[in-house]
């Protein structure tokens, strides 16, 4: 069943405040922040190292002792949880000042719903 014409105009303005005020929820994180393939590369490059020294302190616990083993173990797993962290982590462009795109709301804390019915009862209103 089509959407009448005032219905399709209110989900149109619906859409549009949605967008303009709560873009963080709509999409994910762009702007000024964005990953970078440098840090995703050298990531990338930590975890393997981290993985082989995984693998060594596996080999080397059977010939030399525990101890040291356990050593070379956390440390590698250090070095894996760091290079994931580097690869996933946004960095922020340069170039480009930072700003906020959301404008103020103001005084106002009424829920986004709240507004909007607020606007639906005054249309009626008028009718």
């Amino acid at each position: 069943m089509p959407l009448s014409e005032q219905e399709q105009r209110l989900l149109d303005e619906m859409e549009r405040h949605l967008l303009q005020n709560d873009a963080d929820v709509v999409t994910a994180p762009s702007g000024d922040r964005s990953l970078s393939y440098r840090n995703l590369i050298y990531g990338a490059l930590l975890l393997l190292a981290g993985i082989g020294g995984l693998i060594a302190a596996v080999a080397l616990g059977a010939q030399l002792g525990s101890v040291f083993s356990i050593v070379v173990g956390v440390v590698a797993f250090l070095a894996m949880l760091a290079g994931v962290m580097l690869a996933f982590t946004p960095v922020r462009r340069t170039g480009t000042p930072a700003r906020d795109d959301r404008p103020s709301r103001g005084s106002d804390s009424s829920s986004f719903m709240d507004r909007m019915n607020d606007r639906w009862d005054r249309r009626q209103e008028e009718r």
